[in-house]
Formats: C-alpha cells, sequence, structure tokens
C-alpha cells in the first residue's frame, strides 16, 4: 500500500506496534512513514481528521467573523466595478495568491500574509513555489501552478502542495533537498484561515502545506504555522465543502486546482 503523511492526533494510549489506539471519543488514525512499495517515501500530512468536541468547542466565530468581512468589502468593490488597490502588511511581509478551480469551474482567489518576520525561511519555500521561481534538477519552473488540494476534511483542514504525485506522497522543497528542518513553533493554531507546513514527522518540512478551516489548538508544536488568509476565506469554505470520498477517503469527488497563483 501506499504510504502517506497525514495529520495526526496524538494519543497516550498506543500499541505494540507504535499506532495510537482508538478511543470510543476520538479515533485517531496515525501515519507511521513507513517505506512503501514506491521508492519514494510517503510524504506528509497533519491530524486526526475525526472531528472532537475539544476542536469543536474551540472554534472562533470572532475569527470566522473578521474573515468574512474581508471578503465582504472585496465583493463589494467587484461588483461596483473595481477591484480595491493591494495593501501590502505593515510588517512588509509578502502577499500570495492562489486562483482555485473545482472540476474546471472558478471558485475564486484567496491571499496569503506570509509570516517572513517569524519564519523566514518557511516563508521563501512557500513563496517560491507560488511564483515559479523554484526550479527543478532540470531547471524547469517548478511549484503549485496546476497542482489539487489532495486531501479535504471538513471542520478541520485543506490540504495541498504535492505537485510531484498529486496524491500526498511527493515532497521536495525550494534548496534541492526533500526536507528542512521545523523553523520555529511561535505561531499558533488559535484560528481559521492558517497556514501551515505538513510532515511526516519532526524535521520533514517540504511542499506539502494545510489551511485549516477551525482552531486546531492540538497541532502546536508540532506543524509549523507560516502564514494565514488575508481575503478569500469564502473560497476556503466552499473547497472544505466539497464531496469527497468516491475516490478515496477524504480525497475531493472533483478536482480542486490552483489554476494560477503568484505574489502581489
Amino acid at each position: 500500500t501506499t504510504n502517506r503523511c497525514l495529520p495526526v492526533h496524538y494519543h497516550p494510549a498506543v500499541t505494540r506496534s507504535g499506532c495510537p489506539r482508538a478511543s470510543t471519543t476520538n479515533r485517531a488514525r496515525w501515519c507511521r512513514g513507513k517505506a512503501g512499495p514506491r521508492s519514494r517515501p510517503n510524504v506528509h500530512l497533519a491530524l486526526d481528521p475525526e472531528r472532537d468536541d475539544e476542536r469543536n468547542a474551540t472554534t472562533t466565530n470572532s475569527s470566522l467573523h473578521h474573515l468574512q468581512l474581508a471578503t465582504n468589502r472585496t465583493q463589494i468593490a467587484v461588483r461596483a466595478g473595481a477591484m480595491p488597490p493591494t495593501q501590502l502588511p505593515e510588517s512588509g511581509n509578502p502577499l500570495v495568491f492562489f486562483d482555485i478551480t473545482l472540476g474546471g469551474e472558478r471558485l475564486g482567489r484567496i491571499t496569503f500574509e506570509l509570516f517572513k518576520d517569524v519564519v523566514p525561511k518557511t516563508a521563501e519555500n512557500f513563496r517560491q513555489f507560488c511564483t515559479g521561481e523554484s526550479k527543478d534538477p532540470a531547471g524547469r519552473p517548478q511549484g503549485y501552478k496546476g497542482s489539487k488540494f489532495h486531501r479535504i476534511i471538513p471542520n478541520f483542514m485543506c490540504q495541498g502542495g504535492d505537485f510531484l504525485n498529486g496524491d500526498g506522497t511527493g515532497s521536495t522543497c525550494i534548496w534541492g533537498y526533500k526536507a528542512f528542518d521545523d523553523e520555529n513553533f511561535k505561531s499558533k493554531h488559535d484560528q481559521p484561515g492558517l497556514l501551515s507546513m505538513a510532515n511526516a514527522g519532526p524535521n520533514s518540512n517540504g511542499s506539502q502545506f494545510f489551511v485549516t478551516t477551525v482552531p486546531t489548538p492540538f497541532l502546536d508544536g508540532k506543524h509549523v504555522v507560516f502564514g494565514k488568509v488575508t481575503d478569500g476565506f469564502d473560497v476556503v469554505k466552499k473547497m472544505e465543502a466539497t464531496k469527497t470520498g468516491y475516490r478515496g477517503k477524504d480525497v475531493p469527488n472533483m478536482d480542486v486546482v490552483i489554476s494560477q497563483c503568484g505574489e502581489m
């Protein structure tokens, strides 16, 4: 079978094989990252897709409200026939964007601020995959344009970034090797709309990432937060609502594609 890195909700009860036991309240799933039949070890993901009471209790309506207000302002400007000029953050952090399609139909644009002032290496890795500045060993541009969100879990997150294989088993970084170390865990998973690194364990960051749709504090100290949605959270919610399961558990039934991306 194919190994994948999946987001994991760690549980104290562990079997002899090292995998957490499932309890009646929290059926945790854990990907051990063992090498499968492919030469490339399985890569990346974040945590337990199962919803639990603790996670639901942490959802902050105020954070969702502020994200929706930003989206509404943009929609009003579009209806008026003009887009507001892009304003860069006072921090000087870069802004990047994804244009998203679902089944070939345009969903809209998501804009992210990258926390270059907190995790400069992680932010730069993501930025170059957005702009196409990164090159593969043959010297060709490589990055997120044309890649899919291969895993979506309602009330949790949307995961993408595997532009090599498209299924969560591929990963690389802009420095020419497969993974780089966790930069720091200063930023917390305390609100929806955060960008965080998917991984296969400590110090295994690459190209895969996820966007949270609820607060996920159980990921703190395990996944590096490196950005946030500044506009287009309504698009993230449309992605989150995509039906899954026909092509595999948590796999969208229709392709959710980054049709265009770049820096603002």
